[in-house]
């Protein structure tokens, strides 16, 4: 095993830093409020971390949590992904300094490209994504510069950066620095407008980065300074998931007796409101579907696999209208089921089943890298054993 080779988990890396720093086991473990017996085996790759875990072990190490979850390069499933990566970083480069560099678009022509190219990200078309991306954030911008239908190119600008550039740099694990550059645009932007449900918009895409982040309570603050829209069936989506969004700060913060409220009045919003349709006018999904999987997603964080999997029956993931919902689904459960006692090849083929709807994020998402890292060693001849092992080798793991 190579130099490269050691730094593709979270668990190699992070005692790669330990090492550097000279601290044992028992210090560093302790610092991150878990046992010695629990880092080691982080470590090992016996056990793939958790969110707050990564956080936790950042922050005893004195480093970033993107230290321990970038990408190795190569990436896998890289394509001409990174290429567009920095193109979207150059775009956003040039719009900060005032000169975007793009064209003057009548706003009807970019309402249009800013629809397709969302519905390109639904419908995972990430080659479509990457192609276009890069080019309309400067036409917006430009457009947006010449103060001509200045609200309304507002507002577009920043349903743009919360459902297409944020979105899209999530699923193809981009940097997460260019992700808050994203959404703290379109914060800035929402402020500009100063508009009640073009805040909130803005503000979910915000809290969502910080909670990627680690920033934990960064992200409640601005959660807690956000006002929440009316109820309709235009906002009903947003609302859901702002609401869904206190309670994945409280688990991810620690505050386990702060998730049932939020999570129940959300599933009451996506049982008044889902039926309308699939999304609001906002571009929010809320149906209870939806909500269940936030459901598992929160007991996994929350170190309680078995209720995650207790939950996956009542998902139904084949009633989600995107794509990308069920391969959340089955990575979320495939994470799970690979941590109970004798699930292994349940695990394998939910993460196999996620990996053949979305490849690359199957590919490219450290936390399943680092599940499939855990199922490596003993693995068998058999045909699950060769799937295993061809889905690390996919992931970019020494196998």
């Amino acid at each position: 095993m190579d130099v490269d080779d050691e730094m593709r988990t979270i668990g190699r890396r992070v005692r790669r830093v330990r090492y550097s720093r000279g601290k044992s086991l028992r210090v560093i473990g302790g610092l991150a409020g878990m046992s010695k017996s629990t880092l080691s085996a982080i470590e090992r790759g016996a056990q793939a971390p958790s969110l707050k875990q990564i956080v936790a072990l950042a922050s005893a190490l004195q480093i970033a949590p993107s230290d321990l979850t970038q990408l190795p390069v190569p990436a896998a499933a890289n394509g001409h992904t990174d290429t567009t990566i920095e193109a979207v970083r150059l775009a956003l480069d040039a719009v900060e300094i005032g000169r975007p560099g793009g064209l003057v678009l009548p706003v009807a022509v970019l309402r249009d490209q800013v629809a397709r190219i969302h519905a390109q990200r639904r419908a995972c078309q990430f080659a479509e994504v990457a192609t276009d991306l890069p080019a309309l954030i400067r036409n917006l911008h430009t457009t947006l510069a010449t103060g001509t239908d200045h609200a309304e190119l507002l507002e577009l600008a920043v349903y743009l950066h919360v459902h297409v550039t944020r979105m899209w740099l999530a699923q193809v694990a981009g940097p997460d620095d260019l992700l808050r550059r994203a959404v703290f645009l379109a914060r800035h932007l929402a402020q500009e407008r100063d508009q009640i449900t073009t805040l909130a918009l803005a503000g979910f895409g915000v809290v969502n980065a910080l909670l990627e982040g680690g920033a934990f309570n960064l992200g409640q603050a601005v959660l807690d300074s956000l006002t929440v829209p009316p109820t309709t069936a235009d906002t009903a989506g947003l609302v859901c998931h702002l609401t869904m969004s206190h309670a994945h700060t409280a688990v991810l913060d620690g505050r386990p007796g702060d998730v049932a409220a939020p999570m129940q009045a959300a599933a009451e919003l996506a049982e008044r409101f889902g039926a309308a349709g699939n999304t609001d006018s906002l571009g929010f999904i809320h149906t209870p579907s939806e909500v269940e999987l936030s459901r598992m997603y929160l007991a996994l964080e929350a170190d309680e696999p078995d209720q995650a999997v207790s939950i996956a029956p009542d998902v139904h993931p084949e009633r989600h209208p995107f794509q990308k919902a069920r391969a959340d689904y089955w990575r979320c459960y495939g994470r799970a089921l690979a941590q109970m006692r004798g699930r292994r090849d349940d695990a394998v083929r939910a993460l196999r089943t996620a990996e053949d709807l979305l490849p690359i994020q199957a590919r490219r998402d450290p936390r399943v890298r680092d599940v499939l890292a855990t199922l490596l060693p003993g693995s068998r001849s058999d045909a699950i054993g060769r799937e295993l092992r061809a889905m690390a080798q996919r992931a970019g793991l020494p196998v």
